[in-house]
């Protein structure tokens, strides 16, 4: 038996557990993260909030990107990505931990500084695993595995908002805001502390499994992964601001920020839409969006790079997310029939016409992060790091898009103020076809 024999199957099975532990913290990443869409209209409610104060959730969550991306590739240079993996959950579990006084004072300030904690562990992690999932197999295949991983994340989407409403919303009836108003201060003030008050054990839970997590990633036989992947930048030094100098990373973190923010608004904001449309159980409407996303990802898990390439999805994906947008602009509001001909078989409550175009952006979203990142860090070597950092930069979308949606919401009505995700479609598409491709700024 020769030596290749062997070493084939070992780097096969290296690469499967690998990606069974990023797997799982995809999972985990996804659970917390769209734990938002149903958080936002319970916080509403809690905290007697408009639109735009409901999304400073996203803002607090989002914003932690941005403002951690550096420290924690900063981190990862001293710590190495295993240990920043390890702790990243730890920094997550203080954060659901502080939603404990949060929801015992019902303090909104307090719920933001959680949600900001939680993220800042999330952005240390994300610095990690996604550079990570690009690196431990051929480039070309890259967002086929990051598809496989977005399975985990948004399948965790699909279950959080179902989880939610089970533990937090069970025995509490749907209250309408103009069944709120009518209740006296005493009612009102008591009903609101009741469902505050339902957080605690979750997010208990919810740091127990994160100390688990935890310590199973820091005992696993995850190795560090090889980012020396461009044989020019081999032996030489990096400068501070030397990831600047590539224009598919700078051009494909302006365009994580729109489709992080198109994201965020198809996602966490279809609550607050359903709810003002009067749709039943709109807190978990979140789960919608997920299903479309996750059948999304299963067009990338088995289209890339075989039938598609990560150019060609990309350019789908912007172009479909236009026609969507379009559709919740101009869809009925309270015509059920398209979810009848679409979902009805499978036994899944009908929507709006217009909400259920807002859904199908999860389809349209699925394969971005999948086929920017690999397009992306492609050749940055020992800038990958560094590139990984910017890109998570890019995540910032979902902090100042939402607002942009909640200020228009509460000032032009919440159908409407969807337009505000067709320039953000309109720059996905530009990378796809040209951005992507520019390897030097001009002069």
């Amino acid at each position: 038996m020769t030596s290749a024999s062997v070493t084939a199957p070992s780097k096969s099975n290296n690469l499967i557990v690998a990606m069974l532990f990023i797997a799982l913290l995809f999972f985990i990443l996804g659970f917390v993260t769209w734990l938002n869409g149903s958080l936002i209209p319970f916080l509403k409610i809690v905290c007697e909030l408009s639109d735009f104060q409901a999304l400073w959730v996203t803002f607090a969550f989002y914003i932690a990107y941005t403002v951690m991306a550096l420290p924690s590739a900063a981190v990862l240079s001293r710590i190495g990505y295993k240990n920043g993996m390890t702790a990243s959950l730890g920094v997550m579990a203080i954060g659901a931990l502080l939603f404990i006084p949060a929801a015992k004072t019902s303090q909104y300030s307090l719920f933001l500084v959680a949600l900001f904690t939680l993220a800042s562990g999330m952005t240390l992690m994300q610095t990690a695993i996604n550079p990570y999932i690009v690196c431990i197999g051929p480039r070309e295949s890259a967002a086929m595995r990051i598809s496989i991983m977005g399975l985990f994340n948004k399948g965790a989407g699909i279950v959080v908002p179902l989880v939610f409403t089970a533990l937090i919303l069970s025995g509490i009836s749907q209250t309408s805001t103009t069944e709120l108003a009518a209740m006296d201060v005493a009612a009102r003030a008591s009903f609101r502390a009741d469902l505050a008050s339902r957080l605690v054990t979750p997010y208990i839970v919810m740091a127990a499994g994160l100390v688990l997590f935890m310590a199973i990633i820091h005992f696993s036989s995850l190795g560090e992964p090889d980012l020396k992947t461009n044989a020019e930048d081999q032996g030489q030094a990096t400068t501070r601001f030397g990831v600047l100098r590539y224009p598919q990373l700078v051009l494909g973190a302006i365009t994580l920020f729109a489709y992080v923010g198109v994201e965020v608004i198809a996602a966490d904001t279809i609550g607050l839409y359903g709810h003002h449309l009067g749709v039943k159980n709109s807190i978990g409407l979140t789960s919608y969006t997920m299903g479309f996303m996750v059948l999304g990802y299963l067009v990338g898990v088995l289209a890339i790079p075989k039938f598609l390439s990560q150019k060609n999805a990309l350019t789908l994906c912007a172009l479909s997310g236009i026609v969507f947008v379009l559709g919740v602009l101009q869809a009925s509001s309270s015509d059920t029939s398209l979810s009848h001909s679409l979902l009805a078989w499978a036994g899944v409550p009908e929507v709006p016409n217009s909400l259920l175009f807002l859904a199908m952006l999860g389809f349209s979203n699925a394969l971005v992060w999948p086929t920017v990142w690999p397009l992306a860090l492609e050749g940055l070597g020992r800038y990958t790091a560094a590139g990984s950092a910017a890109l998570i930069m890019g995540i910032a979308g979902g902090a100042i898009l939402p607002l942009a949606y909640g200020h228009f919401s509460d000032t032009s009505g919440a159908q409407q103020a969807y337009w505000v995700m067709l320039p953000c479609y309109a720059l996905i598409l530009f990378y796809a076809l040209k951005g992507h491709t520019i390897r030097r700024w001009s002069r």
